[in-house]
């Protein structure tokens, strides 16, 4: 369980210990499943806010609920991946822009966002909908960044990011991806083909646009991923929503 308990130390603020270091290799797979777990008991928790509030407060305290528990990890790393690409005018000013721990305007902006599309998305569902949907985008945002470190080489040896992707297997990371998968048809049913699909046009353009200014990932721009992945996956299961109840309601 040494992987999954260093998964659970790196992602987010949950007070565990482990009798030794986190092995990096072993955690990244892990990371669907801390999603899969934050996202059910965000769930949990939303579906018994909207008994006693209006489902809008509900969503609020929801979204903010899951971004005390993971400490804003995501949201810092597309609040600085929105400054550095907006804002930097070659490559070695968008690592300076990424490695300064003040956010921009472009980064408040993005961050703000972020919170606002996940809150009214959350605040027009069911609460059936929004639970499901909050499994899926929190274990699909992850695993489309499991995906991406795969997939993409990074931007500089040096780095969190770098190490952990340096140290991934690919098979491991499919094994990651594919309960991501798993966990995301398990809440949603069939509605997990357009929610993929959604994670993917994330990482996709997060990815190429990493590519294309940086050279290749970094951990800010896997917690660009995330975030642009989680936010798509649940615009996407509004869309679904208003025409199809959750399958298992």
């Amino acid at each position: 369980m040494t992987g999954f308990l260093g998964a659970v130390q790196f992602l987010t603020r949950v007070p565990v210990r482990s009798a030794r270091a986190p092995d990096l290799t072993r955690s990244v797979p892990w990371f669907p499943v801390v999603g899969a777990l934050l996202g059910a008991a965000l769930g949990v928790f939303l579906i018994g806010a909207a008994e006693l509030v209006p489902m809008p407060v509900a969503a609020v305290v929801t979204v903010l609920l899951g971004v005390l528990v993971t400490g804003a990890f995501h949201e810092d790393g597309l609040a600085d991946v929105a400054d550095a690409f907006a804002g930097g005018w070659d490559r070695e000013q968008r690592f300076r822009i990424l490695t300064d721990p003040l956010h921009g305007s472009y980064g408040v902006a993005a961050l703000s966002g972020t919170i606002l599309v996940r809150v009214t998305c959350l605040a027009v569902l069911t609460p059936a909908a929004a639970a499901a949907g909050l499994v899926a985008a929190h274990t699909l945002g992850r695993g489309a960044a499991v995906a991406t470190m795969a997939a993409l080489p990074t931007a500089k040896p040096e780095g969190l990011g770098a190490e952990y992707a340096r140290r991934l297997r690919r098979p491991s990371a499919i094994v990651g991806v594919v309960f991501a998968v798993s966990a995301a048809a398990l809440a949603t049913g069939w509605w997990v083909g357009p929610l993929l699909a959604a994670a993917f046009v994330a990482a996709l353009v997060v990815g190429a646009l990493a590519v294309r200014k940086l050279g290749g990932v970094t951990g800010d721009v896997l917690g660009a991923v995330e975030q642009v992945a989680e936010c798509l996956v649940l615009v996407t299961v509004t869309a679904l929503a208003t025409r199809h109840p959750v399958w298992w309601r």
